[in-house]
């Protein structure tokens, strides 16, 4: 029997009442996984048994939610190179059909603009305030004040569309820019606001950090100094660690968008979204030694 005619004598056994049999047929169906994805969809479309829907949606969720985890997981186990690639991995956890390269092409083109008055004797603070003047002027970027906690924020799908973000997305927007533009700007983990820096190898000696100084992608790339920083880590009470003040890994950044999300979806009670996101957090955490 051939794949195409396995699938749909499957797809055939879905809504049967024997909980057994359907558990079977499920197990199957998620073996295939990606391909069966178009078969699945057609008979949604063409019933009208709210059950069949029901475990054809739950069943099409869990294939495309699997793929995300084994995407994630070899992003994770191969370097975790590419910060753009984590952040769409994690995009398409909420939107399974999303155009990548739709991301991609418009950042392409916000760069292009950038690109095209970037010139060679220009100071870092002068390469930066470029980058606003495009980003935040032209393209009209924001931070979201309003909506703050929406889960949507964390999505670069979304918040290209609707220019909108919280301080992570945006801050990802804004260093996959500078970074393919060869100006050294990084994610820093700071607690309860995240920032970005740029950063002086050069400096390495004279600044522990390496960082000439942060900006603020949350607030039209607000460019401030280390003094900021001590000023904010104290009224928050907290001790000035390194890891507040040095760039941090693409991995601690995806971390970092999926505590967001699994804090946006309990304010929701959207508990199992929250179960799903744990699963992807600890995909990328290291397992204790």
């Amino acid at each position: 029997m051939n794949h195409s005619t396995e699938i749909n004598a499957l797809v055939k056994l879905l809504d049967d009442p024997d909980q057994e049999v359907f558990e079977h047929v499920q197990k199957r169906l998620l073996e295939y996984g990606d391909e069966v994805i178009a078969h699945l969809e057609d008979v949604w479309e063409k019933s009208l048994d709210t059950l069949l829907q029901e475990r054809i949606e739950n069943l099409v969720h869990q294939i495309q939610f699997n793929i995300v985890k084994e995407d994630l997981s070899l992003w994770y186990h191969s370097g975790a190179f590419d910060l753009l690639k984590g952040a769409i991995i994690i995009n398409r956890y909420q939107y399974p059909d999303l155009d990548e390269q739709k991301v991609i092409n418009e950042l392409e083109e916000i760069k292009r603009e950038i690109w095209l008055n970037l010139q060679y004797e220009m100071s870092s603070i002068e390469k930066v305030k470029l980058i606003n003047h495009v980003f935040y002027n032209v393209y009209g970027f924001r931070g979201n004040t309003k909506n703050h906690n929406d889960p949507q924020n964390s999505y670069l799908n979304q918040v290209m569309e609707s220019k909108r973000g919280n301080q992570i997305s945006l801050a990802i927007l804004y260093a996959t820019l500078a970074q393919k533009l060869d100006i050294p700007v990084y994610g820093v983990n700071l607690p309860q606001h995240f920032i970005l820096g740029y950063i002086d190898e050069s400096k390495r000696d004279e600044n522990e950090f390496g960082v000439l100084f942060y900006i603020n992608a949350f607030n039209k790339g607000a460019i401030f100094g280390k003094h900021d920083v001590d000023q904010f880590l104290r009224q928050l009470s907290l001790d000035p660690m390194p890891g507040f003040y040095a760039p941090c890994s693409n991995v601690e950044i995806i971390r970092r968008i999926l505590r967001n999300l699994m804090t946006a979806y309990e304010n929701l009670g959207l508990h199992e979204k929250v179960a799903e996101l744990k699963e992807l957090q600890e995909i990328i955490t290291h397992p204790e030694s």
